[in-house]
């Protein structure tokens, strides 16, 4: 049991880390109610999250390297902790965005690394595959687990309290983080403040363009912000377009100076040369798709399910609860699948699988959400997620050497949370857009409407449309001096219009995860190492790729790519 005792513990900070935004996913009306905000401001919370931990994962990868993989854990440990704490106690959405949003994420940004190195360090061979796996699994599972254990735990008690016992589990991993096997610290590991700069200044102008998005346009401004009398859009053109301008632009000086740095023998924040490993690179936008997806069921449905039809948060978990066993017996399934078929064969079988279940869920979206295409839909995407979570991590970490998994941990979680940011931001604002354009449209185009009425309404969600329930609706323009007849005409029509943008935004989802289909290409073609594989089998051998052309040479400790040479006592890998 003491071979595992390093796995058991990472597998919990996992579980952790993973478990903390499907809790306020799936707990987002109450949480807004309780801290007098709206799911705008919930909306924010949820992407900043995301976005602290995207633009400083590489530096929590970098600074794991410098004081050592089991002093960052620990310090991440100590901040996650705090963070958590401080989310608890919350009076308000500020406390919140410094507690969770910030906080938590900076001390997630130490400790998500931390878990990839440790265990890559901790494990060789075929325990080291069972390792990745392992903490594959367990990610699916907190995944899974989360929106039934906020349900339960919000419903009958109070959210707070998850963060309250998330703060008892850290300190308890804190306590036991001493029996863990370290790698020694690299002392001369030097971090580049300006690649720190561009690298988080790139990704908080790209998410926070996208996040405003719904309420000052992509293009054409909507309700842009005004200083005193002057409404800031230069050129008639919305702030929006020029902030993903300038985020690009950034992010191009990042590369570029991550290139320098490397070419020149110093070290950079991320090794771009690294991204040229076929496997790495699909394995990492693979798994920014695939938290894409996923981030942006988790936040429209519970927003269509409570605050438009009144769920609890019970009652929303169980309606997710589908999505959550698909996910649990697929990510089994997709471990055992990995002895007889290749990461490519089983991450597109995943990916079909996800597309298939989203297109489900598509077809069923009714009014109530509820009905046997709705369950099926959402079992059929946690089956696809549960079969990409069981062999992305293991394939991301394989692609390199050893000496680089710290680095590939950031990476990895930096595209996760990009993908997890991106699809809160885009598919929620495009949701808002959605709704807010087809119920003006409708209010303009209905006879049934006295002029005055059309025109108020029009008027007031012009800078979009909140995101209330029939009864609000009707009581809103009831309380705006119409009859009970026009209030009720209004309702129906915003609520046939919430069923009409809920599908339209879903089917966006759906088309962006046949597109990630491509994205496959380069995951290795050939099984992984069987149980009998030499214990000291690099790591790179279950990255090879399959076609010759894509393979690129060793170049270092840091290309971790291996060529496809027969060695005694390896068994030769079969095609799938």
């Amino acid at each position: 049991m003491s071979r595992w005792f390093a796995l058991a513990l990472l597998g919990v900070s996992q579980f952790v880390m993973v478990l903390d935004s499907t809790v306020m996913n799936v707990s987002i009306s109450t949480v807004a109610a309780d801290l007098g905000t709206d799911i705008s401001g919930m909306q924010a919370a949820i992407t900043f999250y995301a976005l602290t931990m995207a633009a400083f994962m590489l530096t929590g990868g970098k600074l794991g390297d410098r004081w050592g993989r089991v002093t960052a854990f620990r310090v991440g440990a100590i901040v996650y902790g705090l963070g958590s704490l401080a989310t608890a106690l919350s009076p308000n959405l500020t406390v919140l965005l410094l507690g969770w949003s910030l906080v938590e994420g900076l001390g997630a940004v130490l400790v998500i690394p931390a878990i990839a190195a440790l265990a890559a360090a901790s494990y060789t061979g075929r325990d080291r595959v069972v390792a990745f796996s392992a903490l594959g699994a367990i990610t699916g599972v907190a995944a899974a687990a989360g929106p039934l254990i906020g349900g339960l735990v919000t419903t009958y008690s109070s959210w707070r309290y998850v963060f309250v016992a998330e703060t008892v589990i850290m300190i308890v991993v804190l306590l036991l983080s001493g029996r863990l096997h370290d790698a020694p610290a690299q002392r001369g590991v030097r971090i580049d403040p300006l690649s720190v700069v561009l690298s988080a200044g790139g990704m908080a102008l790209l998410v926070f363009g996208v996040l405003q998005s719904k309420v000052w346009g992509w293009v054409v401004p909507l309700d842009p912000p005004r200083i005193g009398d002057t409404v800031i859009a230069p050129f008639g053109i919305s702030p929006v377009a020029y902030l993903l301008l300038a985020a690009v632009v950034v992010l191009w000086a990042f590369v570029n100076r991550q290139r320098r740095l490397e070419s020149t023998g110093r070290a950079p924040l991320l090794k771009v040369s690294m991204l040229a490993i076929p496997a790495l690179r699909s394995g990492l936008t693979l798994f920014m798709a695939q938290y894409f997806a996923i981030a942006a069921l988790f936040f429209v449905v519970p927003v269509y399910l409570q605050t438009i039809l009144g769920d609890d948060a019970l009652e929303t978990g169980l309606k997710i609860l589908p999505l959550s066993a698909g996910l649990i017996v697929f990510s089994i399934v997709g471990s055992k699948l990995a002895t007889v078929h290749s990461a490519r064969h089983i991450a597109r079988l995943g990916q079909i699988a996800l597309a298939a279940g989203l297109l489900f869920i598509v077809v069923a979206v009714q009014p109530t959400l509820a009905g046997g295409l709705f369950a099926v839909g959402m079992f059929v995407v946690g089956a696809g997620f549960g079969l990409l979570a069981s062999q992305l991590g293991n394939v991301n970490m394989s692609a390199v050497s050893t000496e680089d998994t710290s680095e590939v941990g950031g990476l990895q979680g930096t595209f996760q949370n990009l993908g997890s940011s991106f699809g809160t931001a885009i598919v929620g604002s495009v949701f808002i857009l959605l709704l807010t354009s087809g119920f003006t449209t409708a209010i303009q185009n209905s006879d049934d409407l006295p002029d005055d009425v059309r025109q108020q309404i029009t008027a007031e969600t012009s800078t979009g449309a909140p995101i209330v329930s029939r009864q609000q609706a009707e009581d809103a323009v009831l309380a705006a001096g119409a009859d009970a007849d026009v209030a009720a005409s209004v309702a129906q029509t915003y609520v046939d219009t919430q069923v009409t943008a809920l599908r339209q935004s879903l089917f966006f989802v759906f088309a962006l995860s046949v597109i990630a289909l491509l994205l496959s290409r380069g995951l290795p073609a050939t099984i992984a190492p069987q149980p009998d594989a030499a214990p000291d089998t690099p790591a790179g051998s279950a990255a090879t790729d399959a076609a010759p052309a894509d393979r690129v040479p060793p170049t270092g400790a840091g290309s971790g790519t291996t060529r496809s040479k027969s060695r005694p006592g390896r068994r030769p890998h079969r095609p799938s």
